[in-house]
């Protein structure tokens, strides 16, 4: 039998785009442990003056994530965030409806940025255009970021914090579209109370830049004409759109195959939203090219939500939990256990990520610790990178530079989104290090795969560093017993490897390859 090849052809002559840095960002929700017990946890051996995990922290600067949204998320669309300032003895509990948990308020608006700071992270905020007043988001743009000498400025400063917070980045709502969203709009009347939403928040801080809660799902039949028609009434007073994508293999519904293609679809979701952005800007004639914010993606089995079909979601309004009874306080839900093809079909959305970088300016994985994430804790215990932290680690720290086209010679496989290519792969040019970085997904189930790079127009080219994660279970998991199972393990490069360029995928795996570069 003659061994599989894939023929990769790419040319820094051709680029795409630069990554910008916030695609490496993240998300956190009042949802389950993400807050508490995740960020923070007052009494903990691990944690500060402020309660605040320093071995979350320490794993979160080791991602090296820029921004993080908060505080939702489907939660934000009944939160008061005037509930979550001032002496905590005084702050209400409240019944968060969005998730059917108590909400303590102890950790707030302040604790969120005091924790940002500490994590080195920059803080994304969302305003609550649900069940909350254009006006209340106005006086949070004035609580965070107005210097002082009025009320709400001057609350802040009052309560501990003198200097401005500068937020920079404002979500205008969450899925807004959606049934399942508290005071949900539809796209007329979303355009309206974000229009106004924008003016007041503008008024207040004119340095600010706005995300608009765009189409999030194909489900939903206003998919993509949600977008068109608010922005026909938006374009001006927004700087990104947003859209969110989950990919699940809930009881292997979709199977390994199409699990691990699920690339394929995020790039026809992300093409989907970047035309109805191209479509009004050229309705509308304008220079200003808005940008994609997706801000929040990941895999999520949906694993502790009470599901019949798949086909359910479209219609629901709430979501039953097998984890935990309503109205507890930060109860243990949506606590996915990943597992090594988790890692792969991850690793892949990465790489489609990546290919977008034209347009993608802002990503945040959702979430960061516990709910659907790749970092989990234990309370008053310790801390489990799951098997998903690899590929985002490794795209973090590697994927800086310029995204160049590339093109993949290789045999195909049937999928449910058609006939694809075993091997899918994008390339970063790192000039500054004299990098160049091929990320690659070697689908074949059965096979490995001899890669061979053509890297047009960069120099001299020599194979560094061969990174694989890969293995021989697919269903294995990182636990605190067994913390190692899922990993990166690194590839003996062999001499003619080095020269040649030529170098072996193993079967099911996700790969970083590392290049030098210098000029001819």
């Amino acid at each position: 039998m003659s061994l599989k090849k894939a023929e990769y052809f790419a040319d820094r002559e051709f680029p795409i785009g630069e990554v910008d840095d916030k695609v490496f960002s993240s998300f956190t929700e009042h949802l389950g442990r993400c807050i508490y017990s995740g960020l923070y946890e007052p009494g903990h051996p691990e944690a500060d003056e402020q309660g605040f995990r320093k071995d979350t922290i320490k794993l979160v600067r080791e991602l090296g994530i820029p921004l993080v949204r908060y505080p939702g998320g489907n939660f934000v669309s009944c939160f008061d965030w005037t509930d979550s300032i001032g002496p905590k003895k005084n702050r209400p509990k409240r019944m968060d409806y969005a998730w059917a948990s108590v909400e303590t308020n102890e950790f707030g608006l302040d604790e969120f940025v005091d924790w940002c700071r500490k994590a080195g992270c920059e803080p994304m905020m969302a305003v609550n255009l649900g069940t909350d007043s254009i006006r209340s988001a106005g006086y949070l743009v004035e609580y965070c970021n107005h210097p002082g000498g009025t009320y709400w400025s001057d609350l802040r400063i009052k309560n501990g914090h003198k200097e401005p917070y500068h937020i920079k980045y404002w979500c205008l709502g969450n899925e807004m579209e959606g049934p399942w969203q508290a005071g949900h709009l539809d796209a007329e009347d979303y355009a309206k109370k974000a229009l106004e939403a924008a003016k007041i928040m503008r008024w207040v801080d004119p340095t600010i830049r706005l995300i608009a809660s765009g189409s999030s799902y194909e489900m939903l039949p206003s998919y993509l004409e949600w977008d068109r028609k608010i922005l026909l009434e938006l374009y001006d007073s927004i700087d990104y759109l947003s859209t969110h994508a989950y990919y699940m293999n809930k009881n292997n519904s979709v199977g390994t195959t199409n699990f691990l293609a699920s690339y394929k679809q995020l790039d026809t979701h992300l093409r989907g939203t970047q035309s109805a952005l191209d479509f009004v800007q050229a309705k509308l004639r304008k220079k200003k090219t808005i940008q994609i914010c997706l801000d929040e993606w990941n895999v999520w089995n949906f694993s502790d939500i009470v599901l019949d079909n798949m086909d359910d979601l479209a219609g629901m309004t709430t979501f039953k939990m097998t984890s935990a009874q309503p109205w507890e306080i930060a109860p243990s839900i949506l606590e996915e256990k990943y597992s090594l093809l988790d890692a792969l079909t991850l690793g892949g959305l990465s790489i489609t990520l990546l290919k977008h970088s034209d347009r993608v300016k802002i990503a945040c994985l959702a979430q960061l610790v516990n709910v659907i994430a790749p970092i989990t804790t234990k309370r008053n215990g310790g801390i489990l990178k799951q098997s998903t932290y690899y590929p985002f680690l490794l795209i973090s720290k590697y994927a800086r530079g310029i995204v160049v086209k590339s093109v993949v010679r290789a045999p195909e496989y049937e999928s449910m989104y058609g006939r694809l290519p075993v091997v899918e792969a994008v390339t970063v040019h790192n000039e500054k290090e004299n990098m160049v970085t091929i990320f690659a997904l070697n689908c074949d189930q059965q096979e490995d795969v001899e890669f061979h790079a053509e890297l047009g127009h960069f120099g001299k080219i020599a194979l560094k560093q061969h990174i694989v994660l890969d293995g021989s279970d697919l269903s294995a998991c990182n636990t605190f017993q067994h913390p190692d199972r899922v990993v990166p393990r690194e590839v003996k490069i062999g001499a003619g490897e080095a020269k040649g360029l030529r170098t072996m995928l193993p079967k099911l795996s996700w790969n970083v390859l590392r290049y030098s570069t210098e000029k001819k």
